[in-house]
């Protein structure tokens, strides 16, 4: 039996997935993750502590299909785009100012670089064009230049700046190339021209990477489709419980690995360029995640690319997003005050504050039009900035139509409310790529927050596109595992790949008899945005007299 495997790594979390060559899954296995946050906007990880979480997860999931005598074809790693920092022989250095030793990566999440973003892009360096005009502290030059200011020993002693989804090929091949996706999407590498943009480096205080051919940051850029190296080497090999040699697949974010496990499915035998000018891949976890891909370059202001051969090979990426997704669902559940009492509620009936959640709201709704609850209630939920497609990351949260009353039932409509407040964003990013030439009527969906039937109900409805659901659940493992058959020779391409390997499952429509009402709680929506941007001009000038 022929498989291959897929390794994610999340925000909490290393997956790892064994599928067929038809995409159908047989065994996966996740293990946790540590996370440090030792002061404000600093969330930290370990290399080490991922590496081992990985070799758990593969071997668990393999052993679930003993006797079964699977060959392994491939394997492909997502990941999260974090920073790592290793020595000149591989190994650990602290990103921690406190000097914590196992600390070596900067999660994508992490807003240390604030200063140093800001400083960039008042440069309007030519790069920027490519980053949608704007970069964002979560990207990897603001956090190696706040390194470089604020541990300049770590930075002088660093041997090696990965990108973790390019940091597991590494550690599993011990061959230095780095992907696509990472180094264009969060490095500024021009896939399109192939190279770095020297004057860019030296512009902003990163001389020493050109000086130094960019040994540190990627010399050797592959696609997705690719294979890295020799395929695992001996010592992963025994770490994961496999055998050497097997081919590893060029890396991708994870996001970008959950694009290529559904957006394969948009026209069913092939995935051509019309289908996929229609096509927005959602990401829905701790973060959101929105990729449309096109034949040409297509500029849009506030929203990441495009980038060019960061997803599917031939194409260019525009790549959109929202920084707190179910992390913000998450926080206004748990610091209401009905939230302890609502979890402890959870856990003595054995079931999800979601399903507690919904189930009243279905109860409140009834004989109500879907989602009119919070006619009176809104949410702007910009609580950790707004990635798109304003590309402000000192953006706030807003609430507006709160009272006197914290009852489950007010933490129902507060819940309602955020839920479509992220939607909202959703069909923010919707107009925005429209208007540059893109046609976006089908969203296909995966993630966390895509098991959440209100979740879904809302961004249909809120968006007026059809969502489309994967017949596999782990679209981002699949993702993986199809880079992983492509390098493994299983499939000649990554389209070819796609669209053998993904299915659609399920689809939720828009109820059009909501379309009014969305359109005047979206009226609302980006009069909060404008008003915040009000409120902070008449602050600035009061405190500047």
């Amino acid at each position: 039996m022929e498989v291959v495997i897929g390794v994610d790594v999340g925000t909490g979390s290393a997956r790892a997935g064994v599928f067929s060559l038809t995409g159908e899954k047989l065994a996966s296995c996740v293990t946790p993750t540590r996370t440090w946050r030792p002061e404000a906007d600093f969330i930290q990880q370990s290399s080490t502590d991922i590496w081992g979480a990985i070799c758990k997860s593969v071997r668990t999931a393999m052993s679930e299909l003993q006797g079964k005598n699977p060959v392994v074809r491939g394997i492909g790693f997502d990941a999260t785009c974090s920073l790592v920092v290793l020595d000149r022989e591989g190994k650990p250095l602290s990103i921690d100012p406190k000097g914590a030793a196992e600390q070596d990566i900067i999660l994508w999440a992490d807003h240390r670089a604030m200063k140093e973003a800001e400083e960039i892009n008042a440069g309007q360096y030519e790069v920027l064009r490519y980053v949608g005009g704007t970069i964002s502290p979560e990207m990897e030059t603001p956090k190696l230049l706040w390194l470089k200011r604020n541990m300049p020993e770590t930075f002088a002693k660093a041997g090696y700046f990965f990108d973790l989804p390019d940091y597991l090929t590494w550690r599993a091949t011990g061959a230095d190339s780095r992907s696509c996706c990472s180094t264009v999407c969060k490095w500024t590498y021009l896939a399109h021209s192939k190279g770095w943009d020297e004057s860019y480096f030296k512009a902003i205080g990163l001389g020493e990477l050109v000086d130094e051919g960019y040994q540190r940051i990627g010399k050797d850029v592959r696609s997705l489709g690719e294979t890295v190296g020799n395929g695992l080497s001996a010592d992963a090999a025994q770490e994961l419980g496999l055998e050497a040699g097997i081919p590893v697949g060029v890396s991708a974010i994870d996001a970008h690995a959950g694009g290529i496990g559904v957006i394969g499915s948009a026209s069913g035998e092939t995935v051509d360029d019309a289908a996929l000018d229609r096509s927005l891949a959602l990401i829905g976890g701790t973060s959101s995640c929105h990729m449309a891909v096109s034949k040409e370059a297509r500029y849009v202001d506030g929203i990441w690319g495009p980038y060019s051969e960061a997803m599917i090979p031939g194409t260019w990426l525009n790549e959109a997003g929202q920084s707190a997704v179910g992390s913000l669902v998450d926080f206004v559940i748990s610091s209401h005050a009905y939230g302890p009492e609502l979890a402890e509620k959870a856990k003595s009936e054995g079931r999800t504050v979601y399903e507690l959640l919904n189930e009243r709201l279905a109860e409140l709704e009834k004989g109500a039009l879907p989602g009119s609850l919070t006619a009176e209630f809104h949410v702007l939920p910009d609580y950790h900035g707004n990635r798109s497609p304003h590309a402000d990351p000192t953006l706030r949260g807003m609430v507006s139509g709160l009272s006197l009353s914290a009852g489950f039932d007010d933490l129902v409509m507060l819940y309602l409310a955020t839920i479509q407040g992220l939607a909202y964003g959703t069909r923010d990013i919707i107009r925005a790529l429209n208007a540059k030439g893109y046609a976006i009527d089908t969203i296909f969906a995966t993630g966390g927050g895509t098991k959440n039937p209100v979740f879904l109900r809302e961004h249909a409805n809120a968006t007026g596109c059809r969502i489309m659901l994967p017949k596999e659940p782990d679209a981002v493992l699949l993702g993986s595992a199809i880079l992983g058959a492509v390098a493994g020779g299983a499939y000649s391409d990554m389209r070819v790949a796609m669209s053998q390997m993904t299915r659609v499952g399920a689809e939720v429509a828009p109820d059009t008899s909501t379309s009014r009402y969305h359109n005047a709680k979206f009226a609302v929506f980006q009069a909060m945005h404008d008003e915040q941007l009000h409120h902070r001009a008449l602050m600035a000038e009061a405190l500047a007299h």
